[in-house]
């Protein structure tokens, strides 16, 4: 099973991730020369996630429906990261496995009949490198990620630099990378075919004064291959996509009350026709010298890919598109619709250590979506996660 997000697209390669990545402290936010961390960390986390969608269900010789909840995938997630300065150097390593199991999703809403779909059990396990070098006005970063899987393989590597000017008050970001991705379904409808992606990134970072943090980032993929999910019947999508994304991240501490507010937009556009906007704010508060809580918002909305299709059923219980055409998918996360994450983070440190429980409930609507309409008979979806995780410098 292909990790992909919510909606269909593959994430981004660890040099854009990495890129993205804007930290807010809990003092004022005031840009400094790059220098390698004092100190190293080890962290050790643990995910539990688990969807469901709610079904229209339909009965022989019933003319009516009746919602149903159908339990889809459970994943269970332990990952540790390490960050190990040496010198002017740092090493980041970190490793994960995902044990996914449940029922395959469903992409459409009228099914014959309360029957699950046939079951599914994967696991994933992937890890990756980052060396960066420190200098006094900037660095330069070279990382390398694997993933693996039943029926998916995937390779990254990436190089990034950083400098900053003479005031150190602006930092601007370049960065390059290349994945390859091999695809063998387990149902062997599909063999041997692979996909490369060719990945750029821009941005800068700006202290606009000691309380604000700013930052603009530009990425760029292209990528050529198989797209295609095997899984799907009259699932056939165009071998080459390109993908571009603008992304703009705010940071405020807020002195009288020793907080730290954050917020971001990012607008999302390809050559599948679909396009996104995201809206993300949170709000970080020390409660006491030892505990931390941020509450966090997102919404998240998408149009439909250009030759996605709503399904039509026949006597075989199958979607199908209306009309024969070279490519069409039913696939729910190439739909357009809408989208709300809620949150909650603990977060305790005292002394070395720090721990930290974070809960996420996201919940997806086709008539949630803005700036057009929705895709109709879609079910809507729903989520929750819990991560827990402890870290300790040394």
């Amino acid at each position: 099973m292909a990790a992909t997000d919510r909606t269909g697209v593959r994430p981004y390669g660890k040099v854009v991730l990495a890129a993205l990545a804007l930290h807010g402290g809990l003092a004022p936010v005031e840009a400094v020369a790059e220098t390698a961390p004092e100190h190293g960390v080890v962290s050790l986390r643990y995910l539990r996630y688990k969807d469901q969608q709610d079904v229209k269900v339909r009965y022989p010789g019933y003319n009516g429906s009746e919602p149903s909840k159908f339990e889809r995938v459970t994943a269970k997630s332990p990952s540790i990261h390490v960050v190990a300065p040496v010198g002017s150097w740092t090493i980041e390593a970190s490793g994960v496995v995902d044990d996914v199991s449940g029922a395959t999703p469903r992409y459409y809403s009228d099914v014959s009949g309360a029957t699950p779909a046939p079951g599914m059990e994967d696991k994933r396990t992937a890890g990756d490198v980052r060396i960066s070098k420190h200098f006094s006005r900037g660095g330069v970063s070279v990382g390398v990620s694997h993933s693996s899987e039943d029926d998916y393989r995937s390779t990254a590597v990436s190089v990034e630099g950083r400098v900053a000017t003479a005031d150190n008050n602006t930092t601007f970001t370049l960065g390059v990378g290349h994945s390859e991705d091999e695809i063998n379904p387990t149902n062997q409808a599909v063999v041997g075919e692979a996909k490369r992606t060719n990945e750029l990134i821009v941005g800068v970072t700006q202290a606009l004064s000691p309380n604000d943090l700013v930052q603009l980032n530009a990425t760029y993929a292209d990528g050529q291959g198989y797209y295609s999910d095997p899984y799907k019947r009259f699932d056939r999508r165009p071998d080459r996509r390109k993908q571009a994304a603008a992304l703009v991240r705010w940071n405020h501490f807020v002195s009288k009350v020793d907080a730290t507010v954050k917020a971001g937009y990012r607008y999302y556009q390809d050559s599948f026709g679909i396009a996104a906007h995201t809206f993300e704010a949170s709000w970080v508060q020390p409660v006491a010298g030892w505990l931390w809580l941020t509450p966090s918002a997102r919404y998240y909305t998408q149009s439909a890919a250009d030759f996605y299709y709503d399904p039509v059923m026949d006597d075989a219980v199958y979607p199908r598109p209306l009309v024969p055409q070279a490519h069409s998918t039913a696939d729910q996360r190439m739909s357009g619709f809408g989208a709300v994450t809620v949150g909650l983070k603990a977060e305790i440190r005292w002394a070395d250590w720090t721990t930290d429980l974070k809960y996420e409930r996201y919940e997806q609507r086709s008539d949630w979506r803005s700036f057009g309409k929705g895709s109709p008979n879609i079910d809507n979806f729903s989520a929750d996660s819990i991560q827990v995780g402890v870290s300790r410098k040394f």
